[in-house]
């Protein structure tokens, strides 16, 4: 794959970021892609490894040696074709996907490994420019009538798969927009958001219907799930007018922190954040958005969500960020002996983190302090894990201050009032339970009624949902028809 002796012969080459002063200025993406020379040669890198270790680890399966090979041979039209193969959307995977296929890499033994992720992202956006991506609407009509509810990246692959084999599908989306966390959770200049607009417009004119601002069942009193439905539709109606359901939402409730001072005014969720610009960026009015300008922010949590409100604090103009993770620093080199051809064990610097932001490892907030309903600053302990527990470091108390504090310590389950709704069967996580299995895979123990993404399988990457939208497909339309031509 690639050339022969290419690995030996080029170094990786990294993509390029615009300047941190200029991308700082808006929300716009600033990542320099691949030109076609870099590209060619990152391509050329891909060795003939015989057993290809990234497309295992990759969830949707991309065939990454042959992509790398046509994009060496300048066949790019045939490039994407392979990319399209396995991956509804990879101008979604190619710019905010972690790339587990990278550290599964055969060179990533003892060497950089080959920039999939890069190649991702210069063939879709040349497939793009060139006009290769066009509608594939079904030549029949299966008579059958599906709805998909929830439109993000789960809903969106099983919606354009199930349209594709001729079956009538309707997307069903609380919020305003489509693309569930795509479209409201990451910020714009991570991933923006014409990438779903084209999709969209896409799938319309394959046949899907997209209804917006639809709220299927009801939210829980409280709850603080991101919701800007005026509409609703009871899931009674839903298993009366479709042949077939499928449940595609987010695993949208926000892991809480309940410690004395969590109901002073300045400590939110970070989905309380992040989507609000989103939605200014979007060009809609809002009152009294929740802002970081001027304010000390600390982040508690550091995952991607932490550091995605890292970054748009930064744009805000924050007079300080600093993020909070209760696990110890992990080393900067993987011991990659030990972890190959696994998830790596190691320190992870983002964009954001280069932005400007204080990282503060193995330390946990016992306290929120305030005056007058309002966060001034929280109070802290240094902590350290012994035998496998979490134990506080003896004097290290402190008090940081903060006018603005923002919890990103990730997500535990999906809304729970949808799955009760229809009476799905949820798991020990609040889950639907539904299984994969290739004979009845992703039925849950409601007829007619599928379950995949988030919503099945726990907060998850953007490339778990794509797989189970297009695996989820595929099992109904075997339910509707008795077999299917869609992939595994």
């Amino acid at each position: 794959m690639g050339k022969i002796t290419g690995f030996m012969e080029f170094e990786r080459i990294e993509e390029g970021y615009k300047p941190t002063a200029e991308r700082l200025k808006n929300y716009r993406e600033f990542v320099v892609g691949l030109d076609e020379p870099q590209a060619k040669l990152q391509a050329a890198r891909c060795m003939d490894c015989g057993t290809p270790f990234c497309n295992n680890a990759c969830p949707v399966n991309n065939i990454i040696p042959d992509f790398n090979d046509l994009v060496y041979r300048s066949d790019w039209k045939n490039a994407i074709a392979v990319l399209h193969s396995t991956n509804n959307f990879p101008e979604f995977t190619g710019r905010i996907c972690p790339a587990p296929c990278e550290a599964a890499c055969t060179l990533n033994v003892n060497d950089a490994a080959v920039g999939i992720k890069s190649l991702e992202h210069a063939i879709i956006d040349r497939a793009w420019s060139e006009g290769w991506v066009q509608p594939r609407p079904s030549t029949h009509k299966s008579g059958k009538k599906v709805a998909v509810v929830g439109s993000g990246p789960a809903g969106m692959a099983a919606a354009q798969q199930l349209a594709r084999v001729g079956h009538e599908v309707t997307v069903f989306e609380k919020n305003d927009r489509v693309g569930g966390l795509l479209r409201y959770g990451i910020p714009d200049f991570k991933m923006e958001k014409s990438h779903i607009d084209r999709r969209v417009e896409q799938m319309q004119k394959e046949g899907v219907i997209f209804r917006t601002g639809v709220l299927v069942g009801t939210l829980l009193k409280g709850s603080k799930v991101t919701n800007w439905a005026k509409d609703s539709i009871s899931p009674e109606q839903l298993q009366k007018d479709f042949d077939a359901v499928v449940l595609t939402g987010g695993a949208e409730q926000s892991r809480d922190l309940s410690v004395p001072g969590r109901e002073l005014d300045g400590v939110h969720f970070a989905m309380e954040f992040l989507p609000q610009q989103n939605k200014v960026n979007a060009g809609d009015k809002l009152k009294g958005q929740l802002r970081a300008d001027g304010k000390h922010v600390i982040v508690i949590g550091g995952g991607d969500t932490g550091s995605d409100c890292v970054g748009t604090s930064n744009r805000h103009g924050a007079a300080s960020v600093t993020q909070f993770e209760v696990m110890p620093q992990p080393p900067v080199e993987e011991n990659r002996p030990m972890t190959w051809p696994y998830w790596p064990l190691k320190l992870r610097t983002s964009s954001s983190h280069d932005e400007g932001c204080t990282r503060e490892f193995a330390i946990s907030t016992k306290e929120f302090i305030g005056e007058k309903g309002k966060v001034t600053g929280l109070k802290t302990v240094r902590v350290e894990w012994k035998d496998g527990k979490m134990v506080e470091v003896a004097g290290s108390e402190q008090v940081l201050k903060a006018d603005l504090v923002l919890l990103a310590m990730g997500f535990v389950s999906p809304v729970a009032s949808v799955l009760q709704a229809f009476g799905v069967e949820m798991d020990a996580r609040g889950n639907a339970k539904a299984s994969t299995e290739l004979c009845g895979g992703y039925a849950t123990n409601v007829a007619k009624v599928f379950a995949a993404g988030d919503i099945r399988r726990g907060q998850s990457l953007v490339v778990w949902a794509i797989r189970e939208g297009r695996q989820a497909a595929r099992a109904v339309d075997t339910f509707l028809m008795g077999q299917s031509s869609l992939p595994r």
